[in-house]
C-alpha cells in the first residue's frame, strides 16, 4: 500500500480524535435523530474539510515553489500544531450536552447535513489545522503529486468513517462518556498535535539548512 495513504490514516485517526464542538453534535445528533440522519450529517463535515483542503492546498501549492516561503510554512505549521496541542492539554475538557429534558423534533436529514457543514466550516481553527497539514505536505520532498493525493484522501476518508463510527457506537458509549476521560483523551491528542508540530519544524531545519 502507498506510504503516504498509510501517513494520512494516521493524520486522519489524530484529527478523528480532537475532541470539539463537532463531536458532541454528532454524537447528539445521533442519540436524537438516529444513526441515518447522522450519516448526512457526517457528509457536510466531509464536504467541509474537502472545500478547506482545497483552499489550503491550492493556496499553499501557488507559493510553495519557493524555499523561503517553504521554510516559513514550515515553522509556521509547526507552530500552530504546538499551539493546538498545548491548549488541548491544559484545558480541562468539556461538558457533555444536554437537551434539558425536552424530547426535540425530528428534523430533516438536509438540516444534519447543514449543521455539520456550518459546526465545521465555521471554526477558524479548521481551517488552520489544514493549512499545517498543507505545510507538512509541501515539505516532504518525496512525496509526488499521486503521492499527495493519497494522502489528502486518506486524510478525508479516515475522518468520514470514524464520524460514522462514532455516530454508530453512540448509544453504548454515552454512559462511558465522562469527563474525566474527555480530559485523558485531550491529552493524549495535545501530545500527538505536538509530536507533529515538532516533526513539522524538524522539516523546516532541514530545509533551512539547505538554502
Amino acid at each position: 500500500m502507498n506510504w503516504a495513504f498509510l501517513e494520512g490514516i494516521g493524520m486522519g485517526l489524530v484529527l478523528s480524535l480532537i475532541i470539539g464542538p463537532v463531536f458532541f453534535a454528532l454524537i447528539q445528533n445521533s442519540l436524537e435523530n438516529g444513526f441515518r440522519h447522522s450519516i448526512f450529517m457526517a457528509m457536510g463535515i466531509l464536504l467541509s474539510d474537502s472545500l478547506y483542503v482545497l483552499i489550503s492546498y491550492f493556496g499553499v501549492a501557488f507559493l510553495a515553489e519557493n524555499p523561503y516561503f517553504k521554510v516559513l510554512l514550515g515553522y509556521f505549521g509547526g507552530l500552530i500544531l504546538i499551539g493546538f496541542g498545548v491548549f488541548s492539554f491544559v484545558k480541562k475538557g468539556m461538558n457533555r450536552p444536554s437537551t434539558g429534558g425536552i424530547v426535540p423534533k425530528k428534523v430533516r436529514r438536509r438540516k444534519g447535513f447543514f449543521k455539520g457543514l456550518g459546526l465545521n466550516g465555521i471554526n477558524p481553527f479548521v481551517l488552520l489545522f489544514w493549512i499545517s497539514v498543507a505545510g507538512l505536505v509541501n515539505l516532504k520532498e518525496s512525496y509526488d503529486s499521486w503521492d499527495k493525493t493519497a494522502y489528502y484522501l486518506a486524510v478525508l476518508l479516515t475522518v468520514f468513517v470514524m464520524d460514522l463510527f462514532k455516530a454508530y457506537v453512540a448509544q453504548t458509549l454515552s454512559k462511558y462518556i465522562t469527563h474525566s476521560l474527555m480530559l485523558k483523551l485531550n491529552r493524549i491528542v495535545a501530545v500527538l498535535l505536538m509530536v507533529f508540530g515538532v516533526r513539522l519544524i524538524g522539516y523546516a531545519v532541514n530545509q533551512h539548512l539547505l538554502l
